[in-house]
């Protein structure tokens, strides 16, 4: 029987996952599951790049973050759930990869500098600047076939390819080179207008928030600033709950678009529409949420089993990299 190709993914430990982690991944490791072997990583060691002032939040989001990926539908029989700090062989061939990397390799990547304006960085630490050679320690510690990610971050994976084939150019390895898996959707913009959703912004509906929480958020959304009244014709192009509409609602969305655009839905009952959608997804989210919110215990379990198996994995691929490497002795 053939073995199952691995998938490399995973979340930054710097607090609960949201609508815009559900879209860009979440939701496909769901549809993935059951075809892939998916590692699942709690990224501690990069949520230290941007919060290492804040190790509290970090240690608390290891806990949310695999909750939230199990709460979405992630059978914990089918995936593994690591924790990155505690894989040796992630720090070792980060090490190792940083030999083969310059500087200015990394301050030319766009994803660093743009992550590096978004958080006011002019000066930046060794941690962030390498990013993405711990990244690609991540996904090579375990011969990952695949890696899903977003558009920002192709460049990243890019560098990961090059460094591997730089690497088993050098020492004769046969680390696997890993694939881009692209998101089929787009980033989700924040309801408050803002091009992004995100957790620093204030300006996301959460996997785990309440059904009032959610349709505080909605009904608090920007619309089209021009459409004073009902009896204004509307334009849902750019309109921002008509983005939802599509992503969350998309069956109703032409006739939504229809009625918008020919004045016959206010905004308030558009909200409500999208109001239930939104919630009608995450109901059975709260719901897996809530179990394992009370079976902690089950959590850990999982967490401290599947960084169990992912180290002796990785122990063996770093072993036979240290042979090539002539580094043993």
């Amino acid at each position: 029987m053939e073995s199952k190709k691995r998938i490399l993914t995973g979340d930054r430990t710097t607090g609960k996952l949201h609508l815009g982690h559900y879209v860009g991944s979440l939701k496909s490791r769901v549809e993935l599951q059951d075809s892939y072997d998916e590692f699942i990583l709690l990224a501690d060691v990069q949520a230290l790049t941007t919060h290492f002032n804040n190790p509290e939040l970090i240690n608390s989001s290891i806990y949310d973050v695999a909750m939230d990926n199990l709460s979405v539908g992630l059978d914990p029989n089918k995936i593994t759930l690591v924790q990155q700090s505690q894989v040796g062989s992630i720090a070792e061939l980060t090490i190792f990869y940083s030999m083969l990397v310059t500087v200015n390799q990394l301050r030319h990547n766009p994803t660093i500098k743009t992550e590096a304006k978004n958080y006011g960085y002019e000066d930046m630490t060794y941690g962030f600047l390498g990013y993405p050679v711990s990244q690609t320690a991540d996904i090579t510690f375990c011969n990952a076939d695949l890696v899903p990610v977003g558009e920002d971050q192709v460049p990243h994976i890019e560098l990961a390819r090059k460094i591997v084939r730089k690497f088993n150019d050098l020492y004769g390895t046969s680390i696997v080179e890993p694939q881009v898996k692209l998101s089929q959707v787009g980033r989700l913009s924040g309801l408050d207008g803002n091009a992004k959703m995100g957790k620093s912004m204030g300006n996301a509906i959460y996997l785990s928030d309440s059904a009032e929480v959610v349709w505080d958020r909605v009904r608090n959304a920007v619309t089209d600033p021009a459409r004073i009244t009902v009896k204004i014709p509307g334009h849902p192009e750019i309109c921002n709950v008509y983005k939802y509409h599509c992503v969350f609602n998309a069956d109703e969305a032409p006739n939504i678009h229809e009625m918008c655009s020919n004045a016959q839905i206010g905004c308030v009952a558009c909200k409500k529409k999208l109001n239930e959608a939104l919630n009608n997804l995450l109901d059975p989210i709260r719901e897996r949420r809530a179990y394992y919110e009370s079976h902690r215990n089950e959590v850990r379990d999982l967490i401290i089993s599947g960084t169990r198996k992912a180290n002796v994995i990785g122990d063996a691929n770093l072993d036979a990299i240290k042979e090539k490497m002539h580094v043993t002795i």
